[in-house]
């Protein structure tokens, strides 16, 4: 009987575990939708497709437990539902800063979506020069039996903020963050350097959207019918022909 009691407790307890972690990956698949959906609408109307990449994940039971005895959080699935809000991650990758607060506008905008918080560390820069807009949301999915909000984050940057906070990573992991002086103040140089770049690239865009623009009017106006408008426009206006008499 004692035996019968823990294989259902234990056979409970995996289904809890499994619907667990099944929730957030419903919730990426979600958010992903709604990315892919942005980035059709960009491609077809606009013309123009401000996202470079997306990538998810879901943190590992390792990473979560370490979370857990960091946080000092009760060992309960409800408590770690509760207070770990990045367990389902979404990385959005765009060109440049302003698609950043584009896509972050567009997303906060969903009717469906419950913007919790929002950190931003490109205004703001973290002391050792990360940069990245952070959105910390809830989503609702719809389960068989019942819908429940999931905690997702949502970290948007450019591909120099990317490329520099993925080196940096590696670096702290290969040091076991132990990373000399020296090397830290580098790392932050090369990210006072990253967003210049990205200014730089910015500054780059606005000229190229000029200068499109300029010639998108140009070749308006070398239509035929803009010509004939014109011609038209300089006829002497004549009312005293027969022709218009009653």
């Amino acid at each position: 009987m004692k035996n019968e009691l823990e294989a259902i407790t234990l056979k409970n307890l995996q289904s809890e575990i499994t619907r667990f972690f099944l929730a957030y990956r419903f919730a990426l698949q979600e958010i992903e939708t709604k990315i892919n959906i942005l980035q059709e609408e960009f491609k077809l109307i606009h013309e123009y497709n401000p996202i470079e990449h997306i990538s998810t994940r879901v943190k590992s039971p390792k990473s979560i437990l370490s979370k857990i005895q960091k946080k000092n959080i009760e060992t309960s699935i409800e408590a770690v539902r509760e207070n770990i809000r990045d367990i389902a991650g979404v990385r959005i990758t765009c060109s440049f800063v302003e698609d950043i607060y584009k896509v972050s506008a567009m997303l906060q905008a969903q009717n469906d979506i419950e913007v919790v918080d929002v950190k931003d560390y490109i205004k703001s820069p973290k002391e050792n020069g990360y940069q990245s807009l952070h959105l910390i949301i809830k989503i609702p999915i719809f389960m068989s039996d019942h819908m429940e909000s999931v905690y997702t984050e949502i970290q948007i940057r450019t591909i120099a903020m990317d490329f520099w906070a993925s080196l940096e990573h590696k670096i702290y992991y290969k040091y076991n963050k132990e990373v000399p002086e020296h090397i830290r103040l580098e790392l932050k140089e090369a990210a006072i350097q990253a967003a210049e770049l990205d200014r730089k690239m910015e500054r780059l865009n606005e000229e190229i959207n000029i200068l499109k623009a300029n010639e998108e009017e140009t070749s308006l106006d070398a239509m035929p019918i803009a010509y004939l408008a014109q011609y038209l426009s300089k006829l002497p206006l004549d009312y005293s022909s027969e022709d218009d008499q009653d």
